[in-house]
C-alpha cells in the first residue's frame, strides 16, 4: 500500500525495500506456523499458537512491513497486489516484472533462512518438509489441504481473499482516505483473510509466500503450487478492473 513518501526513492531503493517487506511477511509468517503453530510434545496445547497465532503473524509483519518499507516502495509485498494495483491504474504495468522479482527474492530469501534454522534441529527439517514446510495445497494428502479442501473450494478461497485484500489496499490509498491508517487496516484485512483460509489452504492470497515455501515442501507441494499463483491473480486483477468503475478515478 502506498503511504505517504518521506523523499523520493531511487529504482534500486524502492526494489530493495520490496525484497526487504517481502522477507519480513514470510519469515514472520511462515516461520510462525513452521516452529510455533504445533510445537509438539507434552506442552503442544499451551505453547503452540495454532492457526490464529499464525495468521496474527501474518498480519503483524504486513503491518510492521508497511510502515518501514511502505514509505519507499508503496508496500507492496505480493505480486497479486502489485498486479491488482496496476489493473486499477494505481501502479505503471513497466514496474510490475522488477517488482514482482523482488518479491519473489525477498520471500525465497526467508523461506531459505526457515530452511537454515529448521536444519539446526535434529529430524526437524525431515518432519517439517513431510508437512509441507508450511506450503499451500488442496485436497487429501500430506501437501494438500489442511481439512481435505477440493480444488474448487479453494480456488474460490484464494480469489475471494485476494480480492478483499486489493480492494483494501486500493481503498486505503486513495486520496480521500486517511493514509496514515493504510498499514493498520491492511495488516488487520491479511489478519481476517487468514482466519478463514488457514484451514482451507493454510492462507495464501500471495504467490511469492506460496513459492517461497513450495521450493523447499518437495515435489507434492511444488506441483500444486500454481494454483497459489493463478487464483490469487485472477481475484487481485478482478478486484483492480472493478475498482475502476466502483472507486471511480483517484
Amino acid at each position: 500500500m502506498r503511504l505517504p513518501a518521506i523523499a523520493v526513492a531511487t529504482t534500486g531503493r524502492r526494489l530493495g525495500a520490496e525484497a526487504l517487506g517481502t522477507f519480513l511477511l514470510v519469515f514472520g509468517g511462515v516461520g510462525t506456523a513452521l516452529v510455533a503453530a504445533d510445537v509438539g510434545g507434552d506442552h503442544a496445547p499451551i505453547l503452540s499458537v495454532g492457526y490464529l497465532g499464525v495468521a496474527l503473524a501474518f498480519g503483524l509483519a504486513l503491518l510492521i512491513g508497511s510502515y518501514v518499507f511502505g514509505p519507499i516502495s508503496g508496500g507492496h509485498f505480493n505480486p497479486a497486489v502489485t498486479l491488482g494495483l496496476a489493473a486499477a491504474g494505481r501502479f505503471t504495468w513497466i514496474s510490475v516484472p522488477s517488482y514482482i522479482f523482488a518479491q519473489l527474492v525477498g520471500g525465497v530469501g526467508a523461506s531459505s533462512v526457515l530452511l537454515a534454522i529448521v536444519s539446526s534441529k535434529e529430524g526437524a527439517l525431515e518432519h517439517a518438509r513431510a508437512r509441507g514446510f508450511a506450503s499451500n495445497g488442496y485436497g487429501i494428502g500430506d501437501f494438500g489441504s489442511p481439512h481435505g479442501f477440493s480444488l474448487s473450494g479453494v480456488a474460490l478461497t484464494e480469489f475471494v481473499v485476494t480480492a478483499i485484500l486489493v480492494y483494501v489496499v486500493i481503498g486505503m490509498t486513495s486520496r480521500t482516505a486517511n493514509r496514515g491508517l493504510a498499514g493498520l487496516v491492511v495488516g488487520f484485512t491479511l489478519i481476517v483473510i487468514h482466519l478463514v483460509s488457514i484451514p482451507i489452504d493454510n492462507g495464501s492470497a500471495n504467490p511469492a509466500r506460496s513459492l517461497a515455501t513450495a521450493v523447499y515442501g518437495g515435489g507434492g507441494a511444488f506441483g500444486e503450487v500454481w494454483a497459489f499463483i493463478l487464483f490469487p491473480v485472477a481475484g487481485a486483477l478482478a478486484a483492480g478492473v472493478s475498482w475502476r468503475f466502483i472507486g471511480g478515478k483517484d
